[in-house]
């Protein structure tokens, strides 16, 4: 299957800030976690990729159109959800959302039918004639998911979708996000600084820091690269930390809740367990527990941006 996004040495430039340095990037047709801090770049990539943006070099193709010369075909078939709130207060979401599938083209009436049944699908349906100026924050972040696929796009950037919303109201909207790709087929860019949020609805992985993509894979590959073991002896812990450095494998503590008589070996490969064995035997210690622990998104994170302020494992 084609790529639904193709990126070569796209450059951007705000006066003396570079917001995209070289970016190249080729991407399946999935769910996409596109993670990084605030002003990491994300929102610029997305405007760039819709065509909204020119860049200073570099090209880029959306579901195969070019966005330099074909910005208003792209948008056709690509949908968009801004982190910026400009609902329009004093009409209905019925209205709003109808608007905007006619702005994409669709007859006013097929228009209207498909903004009720969008907000329908998005959990607005009772309320779609109610005025947005009297919508709650969740509320307002489902009709702009509504207009953003009001048009059945091919594609949706979602730019921060749960930004401003509770534990309960950011669950459905994940539960949505999930639905658009899995069972409505829409091929999704979910931008967020939250790793949870990635980690829960995404296939795939954009990490980008400063402007430049620092990883991108996808997520199930996270559980194939070398983990972490856990280990606990019991003994002389000196003696076994200093035998397993000396033979390449240096004990190091690491998020294991304050256990004191806990220590983190991190896996190259599978003879580490050979390795920990024998040392134990030589140190004299009672080797009580070894287990696996798989590398996580946050790992992934961490081990190519360090640990920015922005970025949280939780409801940031």
């Amino acid at each position: 299957m084609a790529p639904i996004i193709e990126v070569h040495g796209l450059r951007k430039t705000y006066r003396s800030v570079v917001a995209l340095d070289g970016i190249d990037l080729t991407l399946p047709r999935a769910a996409i976690g596109l993670l990084g801090a605030n002003g990491a770049g994300k929102t610029t990539l997305i405007r760039t990729l819709l065509g909204l943006a020119r860049p200073d070099r570099g090209n880029a193709r959306v579901v195969g159109l070019d966005t330099r010369t074909q910005g208003v075909q792209v948008r056709e078939h690509v949908g968009y959800m801004p982190e910026a709130d400009a609902l329009p207060q004093g009409t209905t979401a019925a209205d709003f959302v109808g608007h905007m599938a006619e702005m994409s083209g669709l007859p006013a009436r097929a228009a209207r039918q498909r903004a009720a049944d969008v907000l329908y699908q998005v959990g607005l349906g009772e309320e779609r004639y109610r005025l947005i100026k009297g919508f709650s924050t969740g509320m307002r972040q489902r009709v702009k998911l509504a207009q953003a696929i009001v048009h059945d796009p091919q594609l949706v950037f979602l730019d921060e979708p749960t930004a401003g919303m509770d534990p309960q109201g950011r669950d459905a909207m994940l539960e949505l996000v999930e639905r658009i790709y899995r069972s409505l087929g829409i091929a999704v860019v979910f931008s967020s600084h939250i790793l949870e949020d990635i980690e829960r609805v995404c296939d795939h992985v954009v990490i980008i820091d400063g402007g430049r993509v620092v990883t991108e894979q996808p997520l199930g590959d996270l559980g194939t690269e070398p983990g972490e073991l856990i280990v606990r002896v019991e003994g002389d812990v000196d003696a076994f930390k200093r035998i397993l450095t000396q033979r390449g494998y240096p004990l190091s503590r690491g998020r294991l809740d304050g256990n004191p008589d806990e220590f983190v070996v991190h896996m190259e490969d599978e003879r580490v367990y050979d390795v920990i064995r024998d040392a134990a035997v030589d140190a004299g210690v009672a080797l009580r527990s070894l287990r696996s622990r798989s590398r996580s998104l946050e790992d992934l994170y961490l081990g190519n941006v360090g640990v920015p302020r922005e970025v949280t494992s939780g409801n940031g």
